[in-house]
C-alpha cells in the first residue's frame, strides 16, 4: 500500500471518501519529533482547496489515473478543450480545475491530460515552455548600478514576469512553469 512518501504533485488521493489532486507538497523534518508531509489538495468535485498533514510513513490511498497525451485546441467559457490525436475524442476541463496551469497552454500545444474513470481531472504541462515577449520596456542606462538588473515584461499569454534588461519585444524566451520565472532565451 502506498505511503505518504509516494505523494507527489498532481497525484490523485482518495481522502475521506472524496478525490483530491495534490497541488503542492513539502517534506518537513523538524529537529524534534517525527517527519511529516504538508500537502495542499484541491477537491475534484467542489474545487475547494485544503491543507492536510500526513505523518511520514502513513498509509495513503493514491488513485490510479490514466495519462493521455492530448492536443490543446482552444479556450472558451466552458473551459479548456483538448483532443486525443489518435481517436479525435475531445474533452473539456474547467478553468477552476486547471488553475494557473492554463496560462501556459498555446493553441496546438501538447499536454498530458490525467483522466480518472474517463473523466478529465487535470493536466501536466511541460516544466519549461517557450513564449514570445509582446511588451518589454527598454533598459535604462544606469539601471545595473543600482543592482536592478531585471525588468517586467509581458508575454503572449498575458502574464508578466521579471526578465533581464537585454530582453527585447518580439524575442522568444523560456519560462519555468512551476515557478513562473525566466530561464533563458529560446
Amino acid at each position: 500500500m502506498p505511503t505518504s512518501a509516494d505523494i507527489k504533485k498532481d497525484a490523485v488521493l482518495n481522502y475521506n471518501g472524496q478525490l483530491y489532486v495534490v497541488t503542492d507538497f513539502t517534506f518537513v523534518n523538524p529537529g524534534k519529533g517525527s517527519a511529516f508531509y504538508r500537502t495542499k489538495m484541491k477537491a475534484l468535485e467542489s474545487g475547494k482547496v485544503m491543507e492536510v498533514t500526513f505523518k511520514s510513513g502513513e498509509a495513503v490511498d493514491i488513485v490510479e489515473v490514466d495519462k493521455r497525451k492530448m492536443q490543446f485546441l482552444y479556450k472558451d467559457n466552458e473551459g479548456f478543450h483538448f483532443m486525443d490525436p489518435a481517436s479525435y475524442e475531445q474533452v473539456t476541463i474547467s478553468e477552476e480545475l486547471l488553475g494557473e496551469k492554463g496560462v501556459y497552454l498555446k493553441d496546438g500545444s501538447d499536454a498530458l491530460v490525467l483522466l480518472h474513470e474517463g473523466a478529465p481531472i487535470t493536466i501536466e504541462v511541460p516544466r519549461k515552455v517557450t513564449l514570445k515577449v509582446v511588451e518589454a520596456p527598454p533598459g535604462v542606462k544606469g539601471d545595473t548600478a543600482s543592482g536592478n538588473v531585471t525588468k517586467e515584461v509581458t508575454l503572449e499569454n498575458g502574464i508578466k514576469i521579471r526578465a533581464p534588461l537585454f530582453i527585447k519585444e518580439g524575442e522568444m524566451i523560456i519560462v519555468n512553469t512551476e515557478t513562473g520565472e525566466y530561464v533563458e532565451r529560446a
